[in-house]
């Protein structure tokens, strides 16, 4: 959820949806995305909507607001979506619970919420369950009961293994603890399991990140997502990075160390499937993630989470408290919204799908992107060969170089 969301129109008080957007439901997958707003602290890095409990005034905080009583007002909503799809006609195949940290909440409210969706949608056969996991937030009896309740994926942030790294991160965690909740999540029978990794943090040298990748490898993850490290406006570390105490990202280092990413990952037989994700299996992608990439239907349950249906956009209230209030009164949580034209769908199409490895349909080009695919596969940034067959796809340089591909694919 980022921290300042576009502005819309007004989201009924019912939370109807235009005819426009219930009139293709069901015609493309339909996913649920759970925003648990909890943090047991505030990472120097992180603009996302979340929140201490000091923040939110702790167990006396309203329904919603509080970590106790969190599940009732997320099982309201997910009533509520039901309502407002109505028929849909088609399960639920993917289920993302992310955060802040999903997994400070007791596992029992995590699988009530999934009880509540597969209750009200139905969960369709092999649907994909992912709940977001600091090392240190889950127990091995918490993931026997996730994995009993249905949750099949689970992704750790392990960010690095470094400790000087993680103390800039303001992450809590002990690296020594990531090989021991991974054989955990092993044993308690998770099928995917994912760790997060950042880059590029300041004073974190090639070796450090090397360090990080090598012990990543060594517990063998179904998948790996690495990201460069981006100080956001109006966070910690964009005040600490102002005030000169700590150094911005250097572009040549993240490039460096992308490339060196990347080789570990395909050596270990991980296969990039987008810009910052890698998978050892086709089917360990994370298929949720894959669903915003492809712009399908989901829907987003909780303070400041975002939704999408049929071309409709909109994002809920962001504080917890507010948002409580909504759901006890009964009427939509959703703020604003946007009603996206044809226009606006094949920008974000390219925007979105030139990231992935099974590549950006040329039909979603105009004459000017058209016209500007021989200058990029002439500057080696698109594989010649997928072009021939209608489909742009980015090379390693191509993909460090992404958002000027895609400036030049837009005219």
């Amino acid at each position: 959820m980022p921290s300042a969301p576009p502005p819309g129109d007004p989201v009924p008080s019912d939370g109807a949806l235009p005819e426009q957007a219930l009139r293709t439901l069901g015609t493309r997958p339909l996913g649920f995305y759970v925003h648990v707003p909890f943090c047991r602290v505030r990472c120097g890095y992180c603009d996302f909507n979340t929140y201490t409990a000091t923040e939110l005034g702790g167990p006396e905080a309203p329904a919603g607001a509080s970590r106790t009583t969190y599940a009732d007002a997320a099982v309201a909503e997910v009533h509520q979506a039901r309502r407002v799809l109505g028929d849909v006609g088609r399960p639920v195949e993917t289920v993302f619970f992310g955060g802040g940290t999903p997994t400070l909440l007791p596992p029992q409210d995590l699988t009530r919420i999934l009880g509540a969706i597969s209750d009200a949608f139905g969960l369709a056969p092999g649907a994909e369950v992912t709940t977001e996991a600091n090392p240190d937030s889950v127990s091995r009896e918490d993931l026997d009961v996730l994995r009993a309740g249905g949750f099949t994926r689970i992704s750790f942030g392990m960010q690095s293994a470094v400790p000087h790294v993680l103390k800039v991160l303001d992450r809590t965690h002990d690296p020594e603890r990531v090989p021991g909740v991974v054989a955990d999540a092993r044993a308690a029978g998770f099928e995917e399991i994912s760790l997060d990794l950042i880059y590029g943090t300041a004073g974190e040298s090639a070796d450090d990140w090397r360090t990080t990748l090598d012990a990543a490898l060594a517990c063998a993850p179904d998948h790996v997502s690495a990201y460069s490290l981006i100080v956001e406006d109006g966070t910690a570390m964009a005040r600490q990075v102002r005030r000169g105490e700590v150094a911005a990202p250097d572009e040549d280092d993240l490039a460096d160390k992308y490339a060196m990413t990347d080789d570990a990952l395909a050596a270990a037989g991980l296969g990039w499937y987008e810009v910052s994700n890698w998978a050892r299996r086709p089917e360990s992608a994370c298929r949720h993630n894959l669903a915003y990439w492809r712009s399908d239907d989901w829907w987003g349950v909780g303070p400041g989470a975002h939704s999408h249906v049929g071309g409709v956009r909109w994002w809920n209230v962001r504080h917890p408290t507010a948002y409580a209030q909504r759901m006890a009164a009964g009427v939509s949580p959703g703020h604003e919204r946007e009603v996206l034209d044809d226009e606006v769908r094949r920008v974000e199409r390219v925007l979105l799908e030139t990231r992935l490895r099974e590549g950006l349909g040329t039909d979603a080009l105009d004459a000017d992107g058209l016209a500007a695919v021989p200058d990029l596969v002439a500057r080696g940034l698109v594989e010649p060969a997928p072009v021939a067959d209608g489909r742009i796809v980015l090379t390693r340089p191509g993909r460090l170089l992404a958002d000027g591909v895609v400036r030049d694919l837009l005219g």
